[in-house]
């Protein structure tokens, strides 16, 4: 890595480990029930009531996308896919948790700055101290990757939305 390091170069992974820390921990609760989660099969009945087919696949799903993109955003690995699939995630969640409230408890302001925050990092890119920088389609990041995995994102959160009963 050559040149001046910018603020962006600092405040991106920043922003990175921190959500991707949350979003990982939520995976693992999907997954293992760490972190005073309930595993699998205690969100499988979450994911049913909400009315998602398929009880133990789609917390699977969900968990995985939520860990793996979580250690992508740490790690700057990646970053427009993982930043999408938490997009894609928070869609979902907005779009069972909406009751018309945007503040209080029904409201749906963490996962609206989760979104925005991944939204983000996927147009902006992870910052200069990533391993993205180690990939050589990725190495100069440019907002259409963003812009890409964020339109992926978009459709397969439709899709599943779609699935729902």
């Amino acid at each position: 890595m050559t040149g001046r390091t910018t603020p962006s170069d600092i405040g991106l992974p920043v922003l990175r480990v921190v959500l991707g820390v949350i979003m990982a921990v939520h995976g693992t609760q999907k997954l293992f029930g760490w972190f005073d989660g309930v595993g699998v099969k205690g969100t499988g009945a979450f994911f049913s009531k909400a009315g998602y087919p398929a009880g133990e696949t789609m917390p699977t799903i969900a968990g995985l996308t939520e860990t793996l993109g979580g250690l992508g955003l740490i790690l700057g690995l990646l970053t427009p896919l993982a930043a999408a699939g938490i997009v894609g995630i928070m869609i979902n969640a907005i779009c069972v948790k909406w009751t018309g409230a945007v503040f209080g408890l029904e409201g749906v302001e963490f996962e609206s700055l989760i979104m925005a925050a991944a939204i983000t990092l996927a147009l902006a890119g992870p910052g200069r101290f990533a391993l993205d920088h180690f990939l050589p389609v990725l190495r100069d990041h440019r907002p259409v990757y963003g812009v890409l995995a964020l339109g992926l994102a978009v459709v397969l959160a439709a899709i599943v939305l779609l699935l729902r009963d």
